[in-house]
């Protein structure tokens, strides 16, 4: 098989490579066990978000519109879970570092959309918690079943064409130097900047996308503590103010695991050895879909409460089915 196969379309012709050799972790001592460690992460984020899914499915008292975004943020760690550790496993563990240029692309789509899907969900999950406390006079007009939905569907669309117009930029660079791709899987900036052509488009692309789907989120998110906590100043009592703060410390926690990682790396890449931040990205997409089930059980009274009843009915029925 060739390295390099032409693709001729209209008067361009593309040089696309039959394959990319994925290069992250590459020289880091005893990496087997890191690969382990994602083994057991992956199996801990799969069981605590199908839980989760699954006591909001069973248990009718969890229909509030807020706990549609958290469906679906525990539908998007599982999705971005599988899309991602299972393949960062088969490459790097099995030794398959050779990935074919479609599949390579088709990687990187499903990737991106999955996990910039997180930050996004991160702003509905806001949104819920900023109406219930600066408004909470009109939070059941302004956060209903409708206007949660409308707000996830198009987090989506804007996701998935962002992830679409990414990867489209890239079927236009002709690939005639290298093929390793220096990061745990097809990332868009490792990949773009392998090719020989004009990828320009690609660079605007590669700026706009993290303003659109980290700093914009992040700015609104830190705008509407900023409004919750002049609410909660003209709440009389404390214990009313720590009552309500309680209802948000979850969300930031979850906010807290995301970002922290990536503003470290964004702050500090230059100056950190690859490796370290091959490490810290890869840790960053895989901690929060296993750690954010965690919290919401732990975090928030509804969900402890529907499992407990749930866990209690399952019991009584083994009981019955024994007796």
């Amino acid at each position: 098989m060739e390295l390099f196969n032409p693709t001729l379309e209209k008067n361009a012709t593309y040089v696309r490579p039959a394959y990319f050799m994925i290069s992250g972790f590459i020289g880091i001592p005893n990496v087997r066990y890191y690969f382990v460690f994602l083994c057991f992460i992956y199996i801990f984020s799969v069981l605590g978000n199908t839980m989760v899914m699954t006591v909001i499915i069973l248990d009718r008292a969890l229909r509030a519109p807020k706990y549609i975004a958290v469906f679906n943020l525990a539908l998007v760690d599982l999705l971005s879970s599988s899309a991602l550790v299972p393949k960062v496993l088969d490459i790097f563990l099995l030794n398959h570092r050779y990935i074919p240029y479609n599949d390579c692309l088709t990687f990187m789509f499903f990737c991106y959309t999955f996990l910039t899907m997180q930050s996004l969900n991160l702003v509905a999950l806001c949104y819920d918690r900023l109406i219930a406390i600066y408004y909470p006079l009109h939070y059941h007009t302004k956060v209903t079943h409708r206007v949660m939905l409308n707000i996830i569907v198009v987090f989506w669309l804007l996701d998935i064409f962002l992830a679409m117009l990414a990867v489209g930029l890239l079927t236009r660079l002709s690939f005639c130097k290298s093929v390793v791709i220096n990061s745990y899987f097809c990332d868009h900036g490792p990949v773009y900047r392998l090719a020989c052509n004009d990828y320009t488009p690609n660079l605007v692309i590669s700026f706009f996308l993290p303003v659109l789907i980290l700093y914009l989120p992040l700015l609104f998110i830190l705008v509407s503590y900023y409004c919750i906590g002049y609410a909660l100043s003209k709440i009389s009592t404390v214990q009313e103010r720590v009552r309500a703060f309680k209802t948000c410390t979850g969300h930031l926690s979850l906010v807290a695991i995301y970002y922290f990682p990536l503003i470290f790396v964004y702050l500090f890449g230059t100056t950190i050895h690859p490796n370290a931040r091959i490490i810290t990205l890869s840790l960053n997409t895989v901690i929060p879909p296993m750690l954010n089930p965690f919290i919401y059980v732990f975090q928030t009274r509804e969900i402890k409460e529907s499992l407990k009843k749930l866990l209690k009915i399952r019991g009584k029925a083994k009981i019955s089915t024994t007796n």
